[in-house]
């Protein structure tokens, strides 16, 4: 690794061509020394590590730690991080085993799960349509003061009028996709979305991924920072449409104070964005999925799931989509790099996890530091070398 860094860097090869890992070692190493926070990336193949990289440093150069969470150190792989929208890739499987469990049905109306959602001509909206970003709800109109009342936000939306007619646009529905979906799945299973992340994937896998982070593990929290030259929806130009998306982001991400580290916001069951966990569990999450006999949803459902649902440039934040029933799949910017198919999730400034199914492998790309996507070649590098050696 490279040597101002080198204390806070691990590196374990686990499976991989020593040349392929030599490769890849060194397009993280590069990367590693450019960035002022903390980064993983880990490879799995049904369920096992094949390559594992962990180095920098769980709190900014100078800065201080968010309340609680790690103090100034190493960042190993027993760091966990806020995976922002990555959760959406939790919630997509939370989805995959309630259709395979026949408790969810994409054709059906969300209407006919969630009654009240019905109101101001929503009745006719599917299932699919919401999991596809293409209902037309990309902000709360008449937004409750609490963020974080899942229960409360979901109401808002159910009596509010789309933005378009469902189905005829896609856009990135950034933070109401949690509540939409937290409703609609509250509604079939009588369960909050932090259980059903428990019950359904992380324990059944032994994983450590959490949707209202206990307070025992705030410790091993890294305190997420923004690059100077942060910004969000770098595709935009059109300054109406901005307006738009910061109705859409309010300051989650950009505004004043700090959300994104806040206690309030680790306990909630943000299911937009409020994942914490390692990269090796979401690794090992996708490397499950990428099986041929795929762990948790059968191979049928899973093919549903990640088959194209929804597709074209983002009728607010102008940027190529392309998704499954929640999962993100490979686009036109090669997001999950030069291998297709590929399905999973990315999150603010650079987190990346997903699989590549042809290869059974899983992978994760976990940092502390945002950057912005126009300008972030931290996973796009390395998926590039890891696809020339497996």
């Amino acid at each position: 690794m490279t040597a101002s860094r080198e204390s806070l860097a691990t590196a374990h090869n686990d499976g991989l061509p020593q040349a392929g890992f030599d490769a890849l070692a060194e397009v993280f190493s590069r990367h590693l020394a450019a960035i002022e926070g903390g980064m993983s990336f880990c490879v799995y193949r049904e369920g096992r590590p094949l390559a594992r990289f962990h180095g920098g440093s769980t709190v900014r150069p100078g800065g201080s730690p968010a309340e609680g969470a790690a103090e100034p150190g190493p960042w190993t792989q027993e760091t966990m991080a806020v995976l922002f929208s990555g959760t959406k890739g939790v919630v997509a499987t939370v989805a995959a085993i309630l259709i395979d469990r026949g408790l969810l049905d994409p054709a059906a109306s969300v209407a006919s799960y969630w009654p009240e959602f019905a109101a101001a001509g929503k009745e006719r909206v599917t299932v699919a349509q919401v999991l596809s970003h293409t209902v037309g709800l990309a902000y709360v109109d008449q937004a409750p003061e609490d963020r974080y009342d899942n229960h409360a936000q979901a109401a808002a939306l159910a009596a509010q009028e789309t933005l378009w007619e469902p189905g005829t646009k896609v856009a990135y529905h950034a933070l109401t996709y949690g509540y939409l979906t937290a409703e609609l799945f509250f509604r079939v299973t009588g369960k909050g979305p932090g259980q059903l992340f428990r019950e359904l994937v992380a324990e059944p896998l032994s994983l450590e991924l959490h949707l209202g982070l206990p307070a025992a593990l705030d410790g091993r929290l890294a305190t997420v920072f923004r690059s100077s030259d942060y910004a969000i929806s770098t595709f935009l130009q059109d300054p109406e449409r901005r307006k738009i998306v910061e109705r859409m982001y309010g300051n989650s991400l950009t505004g004043p104070g700090d959300p994104v580290n806040s206690v309030d916001m680790r306990r909630a069951e943000l299911a937009a964005g409020g994942c914490i966990a390692t990269a090796d569990a979401m690794a090992a999450l996708y490397s499950h999925l990428a099986s041929p006999t795929p762990a948790l949803v059968s191979p049928a459902t899973l093919r549903t799931s990640t088959a194209t649902w929804s597709e074209g440039v983002d009728a607010i934040n102008d940027r190529p989509l392309r998704f499954g029933l929640g999962y993100e799949l490979a686009d036109p910017l090669g997001s999950y790099g030069p291998v297709t198919p590929a399905f999973g999730h990315s999150g603010a400034g650079g987190g990346l996890h997903g699989a590549w199914p042809g290869k059974n492998v899983g992978f994760s790309f976990l940092t502390n530091e945002m950057q912005p996507e126009d300008r972030d070649r931290r996973a796009k590098d390395l998926l590039a070398a890891l696809a020339r050696t497996v």
